[in-house]
């Protein structure tokens, strides 16, 4: 605010004319007649004081960030072109040098909004020709679902991005648009593909099951069940139809192996029982020839040969059973074979002979038992022992 007196500034003339003071002279602002000289002047000088007031309030608001320096330049410079005409009284030099600073402080921030902008601008460009190269990147995969999904998204990135000149922004959603278009075509011509493909492997899955209901009823079990085996392996290369057709085409394709072998496990359920039924018999007879006395043997040769009858007359036995029954037999038909043929050798003379058989026969048996033995085969030491005495028995008295 000024003193009050304004004699620096300006001067009220006899009239009631009121004049300021500027570096160029003196200029008239008005008049006054209501009152004193002084309080003329001091309403022209409050003028002014106001004038100022909103010079500083300018000068305020353009040190506040963000603030956009076009609205304040112009009231600067709208404030600047007033002051020729101005109707105060005040040092109007001041003020006209405090708004040329405060324009070209404008000035300043015009040109650093603008590098703002630009920068902005450049960053909105890189981002959208980021969403663009992805694009462009995705228009390729085969990620049908995922990407779809990503197409949108880039779709509402794009347009949430601002501050790009339309030239350029139509110019990169071309060029999205372009991608996503691509894609496009190649996931239709992708699933019109993968349609041609499920209807050839419906048609040759039909084709299989047809087969495989044929055979369902078969009692040819070796043969029909390498054709089932077949015709799993061709069902896992004949490809796959749409998911409910193809979980329908499954069930009636394994419904129809299923018929079959629950047939052929009951008939083998079946023959498996009567096979062991045969073991237990074979086992019978096993106990019934251990019982032979090989010293009598005209009566254990022909109880043998009975025996022996029996035996092949009972049929087939469980797999893993088969060598160690057989086993067991031919050395019980060998030890009475042996003491036939030892009776023999006595009563005609030819007692050396079959001493020496059964002299070689005691050593193979020894050599046996001693790996036997060594490798901790229990059963076989056993039965070795048992096969080494009978034989023992067997050789003439001067020869043991």
């Amino acid at each position: 605010m000024s003193d009050g007196t304004g004699s620096e500034w300006g001067r009220v003339a006899d009239d009631g004319t009121v004049y300021v003071r500027t570096s160029e002279g003196e200029r008239a602002v008005g008049s006054w007649r209501a009152g004193s000289p002084d309080e003329g002047l001091a309403h022209f000088v409050r003028r002014y004081d106001d004038l100022s007031a909103e010079v500083v309030l300018l000068e305020q608001r353009v040190t506040i960030p963000g603030v956009d320096p076009v609205g304040i330049a112009a009231s600067a410079q709208r404030l600047l072109d007033g002051l020729p005409t101005a109707a105060v009284v005040g040092d109007l030099d001041a003020l006209r040098g405090r708004l040329t600073a405060l324009l070209g402080v404008t000035e300043g921030r015009k040109a650093q909004a603008q590098a703002e902008r630009a920068a902005r601008a450049a960053q909105a460009v890189a981002a959208k020709e980021e969403l663009v190269a992805e694009a462009e990147r995705l228009a390729k995969s085969s990620d049908w679902k995922a990407v779809s999904e990503r197409f949108r998204t880039i779709g509402d990135e794009f347009r949430a991005i601002t501050g790009v000149d339309k030239r350029t922004d139509s110019g990169l959603w071309r060029r999205i648009a372009a991608a996503r278009e691509e894609f496009a075509r190649r996931r239709t011509a992708h699933f019109a593909a993968l349609d041609t493909q499920r209807a050839k492997s419906k048609e040759r899955k039909e084709a299989l099951i047809s087969e495989a209901e044929s055979l369902a009823s078969s009692t040819d079990w070796g043969p029909t069940s390498t054709r089932y085996r077949e015709l799993m392996a061709e069902w896992k290369t004949a490809g796959r139809a749409a998911k409910d057709v193809d979980d329908e085409l499954w069930t009636r394709f394994r419904a129809a192996q299923d018929a079959f072998f629950s047939r052929r496990n009951a008939v083998n359920a079946e023959r498996d029982a009567q096979a062991r039924d045969n073991q237990t018999a074979k086992e019978a007879l096993l106990a019934e020839a251990a019982e032979l006395d090989p010293a009598d043997t005209d009566r254990s040769a022909r109880k043998l040969r009975e025996i022996q009858e029996r035996w092949d007359a009972i049929g087939r036995v469980p797999r893993e059973a088969v060598g160690q029954l057989e086993r067991q037999l031919a050395s019980i038909s060998d030890r009475i074979r042996e003491a036939s043929d030892a009776r023999w050798s006595r009563q005609g003379g030819e007692t050396s002979l079959f001493a020496a058989k059964m002299r070689e026969n005691i050593r193979r048996l020894e050599e046996k038992l001693q790996k036997a033995r060594a490798a901790g085969r229990e059963k076989d030491v056993a039965r070795l022992e048992t096969e080494l005495a009978n034989h023992r028995a067997l050789l003439p008295g001067s020869d043991r």
